[in-house]
């Protein structure tokens, strides 16, 4: 699996007040978990969010390189922003052992253009965006690719359709729907107003039925 190397620094100082001094010394301040412990850590600002936007929903192991000569191996867990500023506020990270399973949320990627899309003038339409996975740190894939050629309209793919690399387990629910080719809205207006003029006319017809019953 690719990998990454960040400059990390401990940080001794908790609390909102050192977390804005660190803001305006462009660092921002984040935390690595290991078995329930807690390590606050900071990383500088432009390099963090040079990372963050390089990954494009991608998973990628970070080597968190620290000043002591000292490193560790972890994956970024979640990341809080500033819901006006859009400014990177806060990164979690999740130290690893290369020798041990962690779960983990991979992407997932709709590849091909579906039978029921250009046959059938379908809609695509994408479900369960990631799926959670367990495995070892050196076998996470940066995302999971399902081809969605042969989907048919009003048929799904599933994550029980989903195939991994050896090594790797699924543990999201099998029944969780991916993707789906729906029928598109100019179809079903065209089916409607077919059903429209056939009820029109209807009525004309009964309306004769009667008049020859009269006339008998």
């Amino acid at each position: 699996m690719e990998k990454a190397t960040l400059t990390a620094e401990v940080r001794e100082t908790r609390g909102k007040g050192a977390a804005r001094t660190l803001r305006r010394a462009d660092f921002i301040p984040s935390v690595i978990y290991r078995k329930g412990v807690a390590q606050p850590i900071s990383l500088p600002r432009k390099e963090l969010v040079n990372f963050i936007n390089s990954l494009a929903g991608e998973q990628v192991l970070v080597n968190l390189s620290f000043g002591d000569g000292t490193a560790k191996l972890a994956i970024m867990r979640d990341y809080q922003t500033d819901p006006i500023k859009g400014e990177l506020l806060h990164v979690d990270f999740y130290e690893v052992s290369l020798k041990e399973n962690i779960r983990v949320n991979v992407a997932v990627v709709l590849t091909g253009t579906p039978v029921g899309v250009k046959r059938d003038g379908g809609i695509l339409q994408a479900g369960l965006r990631e799926i959670e996975i367990e495995c070892l740190p050196d076998d996470i894939p940066a995302h999971i690719e399902l081809d969605v050629r042969e989907l048919q309209l009003g048929h799904s793919y599933h994550v029980r359709d989903i195939k991994v690399g050896e090594g790797i387990k699924i543990l999201s629910e099998p029944e969780e729907v991916v993707a789906s080719i729906i029928v598109s809205a100019s179809a079903v207006s065209e089916h409607t107003a077919e059903e429209e003029a056939a009820a029109v006319k209807e009525p004309e017809v009964m309306k004769k039925g009667k008049q020859e019953d009269k006339d008998k």
